[in-house]
């Protein structure tokens, strides 16, 4: 491993750290920093390009999920991604792959589970995504996020 790859591990980490908290806090803006302009992300229900795209397929959540948060008698609602394992391979000098677990708590819990599988591309002194596959590999039957199977 070069000095050089060190370095980029620490950026595509910071990388996902922002797709993760701003992703959390339903901060979408700041959610789309971590994307390529032409970025995709993969979920179960479809493919998005672009930060347009990306932005249309997850507000929908965010804003049903703050709507349930307005009530009087509702528990705070919060939603943390935790990354855990996470294997980097580089691809020449400015493109990686990653795998990264992750585990998401809700108010009920351990909610779901699942592995990021992402193409990270180096723009300037960042690391972005190119692509990223969410890919669900467990989920509680009483989900607070994704519902019942």
């Amino acid at each position: 491993m070069t000095p050089e790859q060190l370095v980029a591990r620490e950026a595509i980490a910071h990388t996902q750290s922002v797709y993760n908290t701003d992703g959390d806090r339903g901060r979408l803006d700041g959610l789309l920093t971590a994307f390529t302009d032409d970025g995709v992300l993969e979920l179960d229900r479809g493919s998005y390009a672009g930060h347009d795209a990306i932005r249309a397929a997850l507000s929908p959540a965010v804003h049903a999920k703050r709507a349930e948060a307005t009530g009087e008698d509702r528990p705070r609602v919060f939603l943390r991604h935790n990354l855990t394992t996470r294997r980097i391979e580089f691809d020449g000098t400015d493109v990686a792959n990653a795998w990264t677990y992750f585990m998401v708590l809700t108010p009920v819990g351990l909610d779901h589970s699942g592995v990021y599988i992402d193409r990270f591309v180096r723009r300037g002194d960042r690391w972005l995504i190119a692509h990223r596959r969410v890919k669900i590999d467990w989920q509680a039957e009483n989900s607070a996020i994704l519902g019942r199977s």
